[in-house]
């Protein structure tokens, strides 16, 4: 077996430790939030977990997960 084919077990006392996903961002409706591109805005709506519409004072836009640019305030 190849070293690349080998599955690798991390264990918890390891210092080299498996990297966990980042945890999901959830938006509500009501929430204030900054974006990369567009600014400061407010979420006006909500497609469940998939996209959230954010106003931007002179355009809304609509933005899709995953929301890699947009931040809570």
């Amino acid at each position: 077996m190849k070293k690349s084919e080998a599955v690798r077990r991390h264990l918890p006392t390891s210092p080299f430790k498996a990297r966990t996903a980042a945890p999901r961002k959830h938006f509500a409706v009501g929430d204030r939030v900054t974006h990369d591109a567009y600014g400061l805005g407010r979420v006006i709506g909500a497609e469940g977990d998939t996209a959230v519409l954010v106003d931007f004072g002179s355009r809304q836009e609509r933005i899709a997960e995953p929301y890699t640019a947009m931040y809570h305030l």
